[in-house]
């Protein structure tokens, strides 16, 4: 798993290395790229995109993609280049993902629940139940485009907003349920957005929930899902740059009363690490002989080499 890569000049120009030091690593079933595949300060335009495109074109591996805030939520900021961020997404659909069904780089067949967000997908692999969403930073982009001299969200924006919400929690629903009805070993969900950012405990959620209301139906389905599930959940995220591995539904968490939910023990969520100083990817492993509660996954953080 890779994320909030290449970021800057430097790690754009090492990017194609990057690439080719993952193909090397014979053992991958498949690279995931949790988004954010610019700075959040760089232009969004269709020339870069391209750029981005022909690497990601390279991975001899099959690469599973969602996007990220920067490459369309955010691009409506005047460094960005002041885009229409639906106009971005858009023109993201139609380079990333004008193959739906099929993945980056290699192919692996995935089903697209929702033809409307080709981005989003579901697959198995070793019993166990992977589902990746279109979840974004930014509040799930309910932010104004401030750069487009916007106070409040557009109705277009909420528009948006709500039936990707919609189209992600029914996905979740039915991930939880085929899992059960399938006796899965275990649920993997992967977003772009940290929805249990440690940045915005630090900046008063627990105080104005507000700041993470656009995350309030997709972690009601994820808590249910898990708790009807059983077994054991993993969420991986980017966004937040920093590595991290928490139980952010645990028992004393804050985020219990910011998302008025229970508590759910079964839920592991990992940060992968990300941004311009970042140098490694995250090599996750399914244990074949693995029994109940006894960690279907592992993980180890591995340090590029190529300069």
């Amino acid at each position: 798993m890779i994320g909030d890569v290449p970021y800057g000049s430097d790690q754009v120009a090492r990017f194609p290395a990057m690439v080719s030091e993952l193909n090397e690593q014979e053992e991958l079933r498949f690279v995931s790229h949790l988004g954010d595949i610019k700075a959040g300060s760089a232009q969004c335009t269709d020339e870069y995109f391209a750029a981005i495109k022909a690497q990601f074109d390279r991975f001899e591996a099959p690469l599973v993609y969602t996007p990220g805030d920067n490459e369309w939520v955010d691009c409506h900021r005047a460094n960005n280049g002041s885009y229409d961020p639906l106009e971005r997404l858009d023109a993201l659909r139609s380079l990333f993902f004008s193959n739906p069904g099929k993945t980056l780089g290699a192919n692996m067949p995935v089903t697209v629940p929702d033809s409307d967000l080709p981005e989003n997908v579901t697959f198995g692999v070793q019993r166990v139940a992977f589902s990746v969403l279109n979840v974004q930073g930014s509040n799930n982009s309910l932010m104004p485009w401030s750069g487009l001299g916007l106070t409040e969200p557009t109705a277009a924006q909420l528009e948006e907003v709500a039936s990707r919400t919609a189209a992600d929690v029914e996905q979740l629903e039915r991930t939880f349920a085929d899992a059960k009805a399938t006796n899965a070993r275990a649920v993997v969900v992967m977003t772009q957005a940290d929805m249990f950012d440690p940045f915005l405990l630090r900046a008063g959620a627990a105080e104005n929930p507000e700041l993470v209301s656009g995350f309030q139906l997709i972690v009601e389905a994820l808590a249910k899902g898990s708790r009807d599930f059983g077994g054991e959940v993993y969420l991986f995220n980017g966004d937040s740059h920093i590595y991290n591995d928490d139980s952010p539904l645990a028992a004393g968490s804050p985020w219990l009363e910011i998302y008025g939910q229970d508590s759910v023990d079964t839920l592991r969520r990992v940060t992968v690490e990300g941004a311009a100083t970042s140098n490694e990817w995250l090599r996750v492993a399914v244990q074949p002989n693995s029994g109940a509660g006894e960690g279907v996954l592992s993980w180890e953080r591995v340090p590029y080499t190529a300069s």
